[in-house]
């Protein structure tokens, strides 16, 4: 799997919007906080909106928000709106990967990455990121000033 900067933006900005669910946030305001070219970022919201994950809202109070819950919205699905296949090989799904001779055991050999790489990002939501962030404040926090 390669993890593209379209689809590392993507993700990113997802959960810039999950962190403010239910509210709006303005692109211009996704852009600069996750410090990602506000030109590429306006494609990236085109295929997120297209996939159903973000809805926006026009007017001055307008922006983007989630379709669904954080808790919803699996980082999977993120990276199918904005890359299509997890997995590919030669540029195909790795589920079509066929080959004979030596190399017949092959293409089982990428459809089981092919189901790994799936049963973390499908298993992983926005939510589960999110909390992640704020435990990790909070264990800084949490151990006073000065401490390691």
């Amino acid at each position: 799997m390669h993890i593209s900067a379209r689809s590392d933006y993507a993700v990113r900005a997802m959960l810039a919007v999950a962190q403010h669910h239910p509210g709006v946030v303005k692109a211009a305001v996704l852009a600069a906080s996750q410090d990602i070219p506000y030109p590429f970022l306006q494609g990236i919201l085109l295929d997120l909106r297209r996939a159903g994950l973000l809805q926006s809202l026009r007017g001055t109070d307008g922006g983007y928000a989630l379709t669904r819950a954080p808790a919803e919205i699996a980082v999977g699905d993120v990276l199918r709106a904005t890359t299509g296949a997890l997995t590919t090989v030669r540029g195909a799904p790795a589920e079509v990967a066929a080959y004979h001779g030596v190399a017949t055991g092959l293409g089982e050999v990428w459809r089981s990455v092919h189901r790994a790489i799936e049963g973390v990002v499908d298993r992983t939501s926005l939510a589960d990121l999110l909390d992640r962030e704020c435990r990790g404040k909070r264990g800084v926090a949490d151990r006073g000033p000065g401490a390691a």
